[in-house]
């Protein structure tokens, strides 16, 4: 390797570092604001289709993350490009001024609009991750970023936890200072962008040459790994609404309200723990490992619902946070394997909408059962969808490693 090479692939490496701290403190503030969101709005005495609405934040989040992979698809300008990460990040800064607020409706507002900065950032962020990734191979990549993000994940909801069960019997003030808190991250998460930009202002994807706004090129691979990870997310419960009903099991004393967030905060340990093993073993097996996340969500409505007790409510937030490990490594480093770089930005573009819309769902529709009593209903459609997932991805596979077989034989052909 020359020394030209070795100086780039030092400066790749510190680009993904660096995007990985950009993670870590925006996730300390968002993942903080959104592992109490269904119990805050709870506490504002919101109705219960309240908690199930928020997944209309995710899925607008979504849908501006479509938008988001156009502009990222069609730019030239490298300036454009990173401003999509800047604005995206920036949105952050309502998230304090949910402390100023003490109506649930306003408090809904805000989850929207920081979901909508969310959106923005994170298909040109993928992109980004997935070159500076190349090196190291992109599950790998993903799962270490994944690790670096989960710390965020995990130190914001400790901040709502200590000051929740610090203040048990003024929630409303706990929740107002831990609020207040998440301003500071935000803040800095805009220094280490800047940081990044400077060491790497021309992304490779803005300096190829565009190509037609076409979903033709995805192939059909693409989507039969779409539709089995529509299926996949549309079972895995929103965590929202699972806010929500822990908030009502805090209300009957089964646990604590400062609990909820400490069941969140297991559940981003558990995605960090799992992050890195499963972007291994993406890397070595690819479709394959796409089946973990169907297999670990199909148990997480039956520890919820059957026997609610405070040791099966913890088992099942790693069950979800390993679920979400799986969907934040192997299903976004699929995408960037699948497709050629052309073809990215609109193809996370397209995928975040496709997941988007399964929060939505699941949100909404786990949310007006629940309001009727009819969990039995939320366990059988979960079950009912993952072992779809689990079967379309098994297509998957087999349409891979027939691929596979085709390209082995060119070769030698060749």
């Amino acid at each position: 390797m020359g020394v030209k090479q070795l100086l780039e692939k030092k400066l790749m490496f510190k680009v993904f570092i660096t995007l990985g701290i950009v993670s870590l403190l925006g996730d300390i503030v968002y993942e903080g604001a959104r592992s109490v969101s269904g119990a805050y709005l709870n506490f504002l005495t919101a109705p219960a289709i309240a908690a199930g609405l928020l997944a209309v934040g995710e899925v607008s989040s979504y849908l501006m993350r479509l938008l988001s992979g156009i502009i990222a698809q069609k730019t030239y300008s490298p300036r454009k490009f990173w401003s999509l990460i800047y604005i995206g990040y920036s949105v952050n800064l309502v998230i304090p001024l949910l402390a100023l607020t003490d109506y649930w409706f306003i408090a809904l507002i805000l989850y929207f609009i920081e979901r909508l900065g969310k959106g923005l950032r994170a298909p040109v962020r993928d992109v980004l991750i997935s070159e500076v990734s190349e090196g190291i191979g992109k599950g790998k990549g993903f799962g270490i970023h994944e690790v670096i993000d989960q710390v965020g994940a995990i130190a914001g909801p400790s901040i709502l936890g200590v000051l929740l069960a610090y203040h048990p019997d003024e929630l409303g003030k706990g929740f107002k200072i831990g609020f207040s808190i998440l301003g500071i991250p935000a803040i800095l998460s805009m220094v280490a962008i800047s940081y990044a930009y400077i060491n790497y202002p021309n992304p490779r994807s803005v300096s190829l040459e565009k190509t037609s706004l076409t979903t033709k090129k995805l192939g059909r691979n693409y989507w039969v790994y779409l539709t089995g990870s529509t299926a996949a997310v549309t079972g895995l419960l929103y965590w929202g609404f699972i806010s929500y009903y822990l908030q009502d099991l805090a209300k009957m004393n089964i646990i604590h309200p400062s609990e909820i967030a400490f069941l969140y905060l297991i559940a981003m340990a558990s995605d960090a723990i799992i992050a890195f093993p499963i972007g291994l073993l993406y890397d070595k097996y690819r479709s394959l490992s796409l089946l973990f996340t169907p297999i670990t969500a199909l148990f997480i409505p039956l520890f919820l619902f059957i026997h609610i007790e405070r040791a099966s409510l913890y088992f099942a937030s790693i069950l979800w946070g390993l679920s979400m490990g799986g969907v934040e490594t192997v299903m976004r480093a699929s995408v960037a394997d699948i497709v050629d770089y052309s073809s990215r930005p609109i193809a996370y573009g397209i995928f975040s909408t496709a997941i988007g819309s399964s929060i939505l769902i699941n949100g909404i529709v786990s949310s007006l059962l629940y309001q009727i009593a009819k969990t039995n209903w939320i366990i059988l459609i979960a079950l009912i969808l993952e072992i779809q997932a689990i079967i379309i991805y098994g297509v998957l596979i087999k349409l891979e490693k027939t691929r596979n077989k085709t390209r082995e034989t060119s070769l030698t052909a060749g």
